[in-house]
């Protein structure tokens, strides 16, 4: 999904692939939705995914922006801080004590995050890519507080409640903005419009599916085998390579946030229970 996204952020631009992806998932969504006759969702229920929905929304389509203007690899690796910042967002929220192992962490990843911007310096790859791994690291961080919020919605809603009402608030986020920044696409483009909305509903889904039933620590770490894939995909579809700094800074990262997690498991659960 990454690398369609990717491809159509730089033919017709991040926010119109975002517009239009969301509207096609929200029709998928509100089809089986109605289909299924599934109830009205709760007022606490529906501010869960309204928060999510908005969130998710924004922290997407600045990391859509971003992916168009730096290499898949180096933008996936970028986000990987996410569930660092998630950690101590959880820890301001519980009014939490940082811990030396967090601050330890949070050194290595930042090193890592320097590693890879510097590998962007050194390849040469122009200002409008720095801008573009700068949206990704802020994308980063509103995907964190996301993150928080997913671990409660996923516990109070099904995995299809998630995704539809998730890809219709990000609609209706975008839609604010449609008179001045949006146009219908070519023909040529609508089949990777709908594959890619395909793609985010079902993810969206197994992720809801997956986070009702394990805690947000055991799970983020799967989330690092994206960066085999983006490297791959990036490499096939777009021709980039994977230079050696992106590969150590991306490593210390992880190895920041696996560090950070150790140090308190049970902090997002509990900052999810609280939100």
């Amino acid at each position: 999904m990454d690398a369609i996204m990717k491809g159509l952020s730089i033919e017709i631009g991040a926010y119109n692939a975002m517009l239009w992806r969301s509207i096609a998932a929200s029709v998928i969504g509100g089809g089986l939705f109605l289909a299924l006759r599934k109830p009205w969702p709760a007022t606490p229920v529906l501010k869960l995914h309204v928060a999510r929905g908005v969130t998710a929304a924004i922290s997407v389509l600045m990391f859509f922006w971003g992916l168009a203007r730096v290499p898949i690899a180096q933008g996936v690796a970028l986000s990987f801080v996410a569930p660092l910042v998630a950690l101590y967002l959880a820890a301001v929220i519980l009014k939490e004590d940082v811990g030396k192992n967090a601050i330890m962490a949070s050194i290595i990843a930042f090193t890592g995050v320097i590693v890879i911007l510097a590998g962007q310096a050194q390849a040469d790859m122009g200002p409008d890519a720095f801008r573009g791994a700068i949206a990704i690291l802020i994308a980063a961080v509103i995907y964190a507080l996301s993150l928080i919020i997913a671990r409660r919605q996923s516990l109070v809603a099904d995995p299809l409640d998630v995704a539809f009402f998730n890809n219709a608030v990000a609609t209706v986020l975008f839609l604010v903005a449609a008179p001045w920044l949006a146009f219908v696409p070519a023909a040529e483009h609508v089949p990777n419009l709908i594959i890619s909305a395909v793609f985010a509903f079902l993810s969206m889904m197994l992720l809801a599916w997956a986070y009702a039933r394990a805690e947000a620590q055991y799970l983020l770490p799967v989330e690092y085998t994206a960066f085999i894939w983006a490297a791959l995909l990036g490499w096939l579809v777009f021709g980039e390579t994977v230079s050696v700094l992106t590969v150590i800074g991306a490593l210390m990262i992880v190895a920041g946030c696996l560090l950070a997690a150790r140090r308190r498991p049970e902090v997002i659960a509990q900052a999810e229970v609280a939100l």
